[in-house]
């Protein structure tokens, strides 16, 4: 990690101080640095080996209702102050934008702040290399395997500090290492690939290298001999690997800023049934070494956990500052990192809570259908929630894998998913956006 000759939350307040004597009325600033190292391998040696160590600084100052924010990596005394000097200027020139501002200090988080999310405290070139040969040689020992297409390991460590002239400064440190590759097959010249990866703080969290390696062979094997389907309606079940992208979908309906420009295919649903009752969306920021893990949110503010959706019902909309004060109401902890730019809106370690039947059960319930383990490029109309997929995966008949398919679409509209979709219980938590498997009966399916 880089060393830092002044301590940064130091230079922080020193940054803000200059911003305020350069004519900015309010500042708020952050200070990243990270390490890393990503080994590559190919054919039973090293392919590639990157390193990377980094600091930068962002600033973002306010001139009543005018905001400007700038970014750089010269930590010095002279950059930190010619970066104050420019954006204080910045500020007072562009136009006005009246939703911006910093929150009041009452409004602040307080308790502790700082948080240490270190897993691995760090793993060597070597260790990674070990482990992506390990990944590679399992997935060419399953049969028919022609090729792994890339395969590799990383870790990383970032560490943040942010602070603001309101009175706010926190800081934040984490590592991850990950690992994953893609495996091909060959069949009557048609090709197929699949894959498996995992990202954790621990590796002990995830499986061992050979697994993960033979996973994804023995995933690309049973994609061989992939059929196309007839145009169809039939029941979809979407596999936990690729069934957070309709929580993705909800996200986006329900982000602040897209209730305040009005589109969202959601926006009037607010209080009322969007989903079954008995399905329960949840946000946790205080997981235990969670990805999304965070004691304050983007702006300064407090966090929970939050029931977004509640027995099926529609609770809460992800509001920072500015979508809050657009909307006519109070941010509620789900802004994404400010502190030197403009806040978005995001969730931490969001999960749609497991059902009670497995997915063989679901499968026996739908009798046939569509198991989903891909998809490509989905396509989402914002304002009226029509909903169309390129997906890969299985039939099923009698509640049993079939035979594989491919190149078939998936189209519908997101209210009506949402209403009937069933989850499996299966989940699995390996991200910020987790899901179990989930059906959904009576889509339409286009193929051949």
């Amino acid at each position: 990690m880089a060393e830092f000759k002044t301590p940064p939350a130091d230079l922080l307040a020193g940054l803000l101080d200059q911003c305020l004597k350069a004519g900015a009325d309010a500042a708020d600033a952050r200070i990243g640095a990270t390490e890393g190292v990503n080994v590559s391998v190919r054919d039973g040696r090293m392919e590639s080996i990157e390193r990377e160590e980094s600091t930068n600084v962002a600033l973002r100052a306010f001139y009543g209702k005018r905001q400007a924010h700038v970014s750089g990596s010269d930590l010095s005394t002279e950059g930190l102050h010619a970066l104050a000097e420019r954006c204080a200027a910045m500020a007072r020139a562009v136009p006005e934008d009246r939703y911006c501002g910093l929150p009041d200090a009452i409004e602040l988080a307080t308790g502790p702040l700082d948080m240490d999310l270190t897993g691995e405290p760090e793993i060597s070139a070597e260790t990674l290399e070990q482990e992506s040969l390990a990944a590679e040689a399992a997935a060419l020992a399953v049969k028919g395997i022609k090729t792994v297409a890339g395969c590799g390991a990383s870790w990383n460590r970032s560490s943040r500090w942010v602070a603001a002239s309101n009175g706010f400064s926190a800081y934040k440190t984490g590592t991850s290492t990950s690992l994953g590759l893609a495996s091909v097959a060959e069949k009557d010249g048609a090709m197929e690939r699949d894959y498996e990866s995992w990202s954790v703080r621990r590796t002990r969290n995830r499986p061992s290298a050979e697994t993960i390696g033979r996973t994804a062979g023995e995933r690309t094997i049973a994609r061989l001999g992939a059929r196309k389907l007839n145009t169809r309606k039939a029941a979809v079940l979407y596999d936990r690997r690729v069934s957070g992208g309709l929580l993705g979908a909800l996200m986006s309906a329900i982000s602040g800023p897209s209730i305040a420009r009005g589109v969202s295919f959601l926006k009037d649903s607010m209080g009322t049934q969007v989903f079954a009752k008995g399905i329960n969306v949840i946000d946790d920021p205080f997981r235990p070494m969670g990805m999304g893990s965070r004691c304050h949110d983007g702006e300064g503010l407090p966090v929970k956990e939050t029931y977004l959706i509640e027995d099926g019902r529609l609770t809460e909309w992800l509001l920072n500052g500015p979508s809050a004060r657009q909307l006519g109401l109070r941010p509620n902890g789900f802004s994404a990192l400010g502190f030197g730019d403009p806040p978005g809106v995001t969730t931490s370690n969001l999960y749609l809570q497991a059902g009670e039947k497995t997915p063989a059960e679901l499968m026996v319930q739908a009798g046939e259908g569509l198991l989903v383990t891909d998809m490509f490029g989905p396509s989402i109309n914002p304002n009226t929630g029509d909903y169309s997929v390129g997906v890969a995966g299985f039939w099923f008949e009698n509640g049993e894998i079939a035979y594989p398919v491919s190149e078939v679409t998936i189209a519908g509209d997101l209210p009506a998913i949402f209403a009937r979709l069933i989850p499996a219980s299966d989940l699995e938590f390996r991200g910020t956006r987790d899901a179990p498997s989930i059906l959904v009966e009576d889509m339409s399916l286009a193929g051949s």
